[in-house]
Formats: C-alpha cells, structure tokens, sequence
C-alpha cells in the first residue's frame, strides 16, 4: 500500500517477479570460479531481416552469474548502518542528509578527488576512498554494513557501460559475498520496455543480476527528476534563451530529490519491501509542452521554443552510448511517461 511508506508522492508496489525467469538468473552460483571473474554484458547477435537497428538485452553467461548471499557470521551489524554509492550526486546527497536525520549511521563511498566531498563529513557522515572501475578497492567499504543504497551513475563525460553496468555487478557481488542484508538499487521506469536506449537496458539487466544475487533487495523505479527542469527551462525561459521542444505529448511524473530520498528511507525500515521492484511518482505528470507552459505561466515570460521531432531525438539516442535520465524533458518524452 503506497500510504504505509508515509510518501508525500505515490508509490506503486509491482507484484514480485519469479526469481528464475531471466537468462541472467538461469545459471548457477555453483559455476562461479572467483569473485574476480567479473560478469560481461552479452549481446546476441542480431537476425539480419530485421528492418532496422536495434538492442537487445544485456544478459550474463553462465559463468559469470551473481554469486549466492554469504551466510552471515560473527557480530550481527546495526540495522542503522548504511552505505551509500554516490554519495555526492544530487540524489546521493539527499540520501545521506535524510539517513543522518534519522538516525542512520552513514559510510560514503567517494572517489579520491582533488576537491574532497567535506560537506558530507560536516554533515556528520564516514568517507571512503574507492573508484567503482577498480573492484578491488570496494570491499573495505562494505565491511560492518547492513544496507547498502546504491545511487551512483555515470557523469556524461564517463563510461556509461563500465559505470552503469561492469560497476553494478562489482558492488553486487561485493555485497553479496560480504552478507550485506539489503541492498537498494536505483532504476528506471518502463525500463524493460525501451531496452533500445543504452542505460535503460543496462538497468534493466542490473535489476535481474540484483534478483539473482540471493540479497535481500530494494529496486526503486524512478520516472524523472524535477531539479533539471529549473536548468533546462525555468532559467532559460526568464532569460530569453532558447529551450527545446517536441512534438510530443508523453507525460512524466516528475519527483523531488529529497522525496525519493525520504521513500527511500520508508522502504529500508520496512520489510514489506525488501525483493520487491517498485515505481516512484510525482503527483501529476506533464509533458514537455506543459513543462514549458508553467514555467511562462509563473515566470510572466514568453518562451523561445525550437521544436524538435520525436524521431529525430530517438534516432539520436540510437546512436548515442549516453542516456542521461535526469536530464531536460524534451530530451526523453518518448520513454519517461509516468
């Protein structure tokens, strides 16, 4: 029930899923050699009939299926301790803030960096060194943690695959061989229906490999963030700058941050929503052209709108390895309806 999260927006529960109906779960953790044999997207070979390009799902070799859960021994850890990935991303943080609120003791995994991520130590967080693309520098963050809350994505200048997919499987076997008891994995809405955009497929393949890790887990669907749209249109459109348009009329249900972040602390203390794959949503969708609209309406300015044709963009997004969810509506109507 969407009120038992005690969510300032809906929250809809999707019926749990068989844990064997994927050939990313088909195999067995048996075959898995070592923990270093780290899993490889497959993809099968497309027919030659087909009329025009397209991507099929990632899945994993038998091989290198996700390993079982290890049996916990020793000094059961805290339910409050949390760690979270990608911490200093505009989700991430908002995580960390509300945990720390609520009691929760928070560990941050973050990259080395020149320019430290200090406001989470202020805030009263641990940091971390690790880089997601060198699974050896994990595990020491997973030691003496019950949840792990994963919110780390590739920046457009990195790489989508090795971030959003080689990574996830390095944490999630990580988690597993460590007995992390819950572990919460970001995703996208209708992710399984438009495996044709890179990140959304490797979503998708994520989920599975996540269901098949035998962890307890959380996967939270999310429709679109509203923080971009204040970039992408409300400033623009007050500085006379041209803002992009479509055609179309697909609507998305915009969330706050610091909602998902507050849902998100509601699904780690319940039971109820640990194996299940649920969707977050924003009160009322809009569509790029209403997005648009609100922001003249409150702003008291006329926008400068360049249309762009709906196939235009998806032939774009063909083409592109890049799929940036959060970024300005006009820059995926065709598949973040909500």
């Amino acid at each position: 029930d969407v009120a038992t999260l005690d969510a300032p927006t809906s929250l809809e529960a999707r019926p749990a899923r068989p844990r064997i109906t994927h050939p990313i779960t088909m195999a067995t953790a048996s075959s898995l050699a070592a923990r270093a044999a780290h899993a490889t997207p497959v993809v099968a070979a497309r027919k030659s009939s087909a009329p025009r390009v397209s991507r099929t799902p990632l899945r994993c070799v038998a091989e290198e299926a996700a390993p079982a859960a290890a049996a916990t021994t020793g000094t059961p850890v805290r339910k409050t301790s949390m760690l979270v990935i990608g911490a200093t991303g505009t989700l991430g943080r908002q995580v960390v803030r509300r945990a720390l609120d609520e009691g929760y003791d928070v560990r941050c995994l973050v990259r080395p960096r020149q320019n430290p991520a200090d406001f989470l130590r202020d805030w009263g967080a641990t940091t971390v060194s690790g880089d997601l693309t060198k699974p050896e520098t994990l595990p020491a963050a997973f030691v003496g943690i019950h949840t792990v809350i994963d919110a780390s994505t590739a920046r457009p200048e990195e790489d989508t695959l090795a971030i959003d997919w080689k990574a996830k499987v390095d944490c999630i076997q990580t988690a597993a061989s460590m007995g992390i008891q819950r572990y919460v994995f970001y995703s996208i809405d209708k992710c399984e229906q438009h495996k044709e955009v890179p990140l959304m497929n490797m979503k998708y393949a994520v989920e599975e490999y996540l269901k098949a890790s035998g962890m307890n887990y959380t996967v939270l669907r999310l429709c679109g963030f509203m923080q971009p749209l204040i970039s992408g249109y409300a400033v623009p459109i007050l500085e006379e700058q041209q803002v992009w348009g479509t055609d179309d009329d697909t609507r998305t249900a915009y969330l706050d941050t610091q909602d998902v972040a507050k849902m998100t602390l509601a699904a780690c203390r319940r039971d109820e929503a640990a194996n299940e794959v649920m969707t977050l949503a924003g009160p009322k969708a809009y569509s790029v052209n209403e997005v648009i609209a609100l922001c003249e309406k409150l702003g008291g300015a006329e926008a400068n709108v360049s249309k762009v044709p709906v196939l235009l963009l998806k032939a774009t997004r063909g083409l592109t390895r890049f799929f940036q969810w959060t970024a300005p509506a006009a820059g995926r109507p065709a598949v973040a309806g909500g």
